[in-house]
């Protein structure tokens, strides 16, 4: 019984995966294949790991680390000049970019900041941690935690120059 679940467990992100990797070893698309047998590796290293099947929204996760990954290269590649690793890091990233979730625009992503802004009243920067342990798992995978964090911090800093302003207006009057 608990053979036949496991099965049923399997994502439907790995399934695709699995089958384009079958796609692309017909179509001998040499860069499409190499990517997905890395991605595919990663994923089994995951579920070894974790000693079950991996959910999609961990699959996710494991995409994530990988863009994450290229992104980090080719900024090291292009810091060396190396402009052919670049392209082939950048190639590669598109192909993961596939599997994942459509990526939130600015404006999305500023609402969602507002709201756990809102929702959670903080006094200015020290409360980075707390904003970005709210909306970190509602964005997982579908925006960059660097540009998260940028966006969130510049916020922070905005409402912590508005209040100073407004206390410096009130010891002004007093004065």
């Amino acid at each position: 019984m608990d053979q036949q679940a496991k099965p049923q467990v399997d994502s439907s992100l790995k399934r695709r995966i699995d089958q384009d990797l079958k796609d692309a070893l017909k179509k001998r698309d040499t860069l499409r294949l190499n990517v997905l047998r890395m991605l595919k590796s990663e994923i089994g290293y995951k579920e070894i790991e974790k000693g079950s099947k991996l959910s999609d929204e961990e699959v996710i996760s494991v995409l994530s680390s990988s863009i994450k990954k290229r992104k980090e290269s080719i900024e090291q590649f292009q810091k060396g000049g190396r402009e052919d690793l670049v392209s082939r890091e950048k190639a590669e990233a598109e192909v993961v970019s596939r599997y994942l979730p459509e990526q939130l625009n600015q404006e999305d992503l500023r609402g969602i900041i507002e709201q756990a802004i809102e929702q959670l009243k903080p006094t200015g920067p020290s409360s980075l941690g707390l904003i970005m342990k709210e909306i970190m798992p509602k964005v997982k995978g579908r925006a960059d935690g660097r540009m998260v964090n940028q966006m969130v911090s510049a916020e922070l800093q905005r409402i912590a120059d508005s209040q100073n302003s407004t206390k410096s207006q009130e010891e002004n009057r007093i004065m």
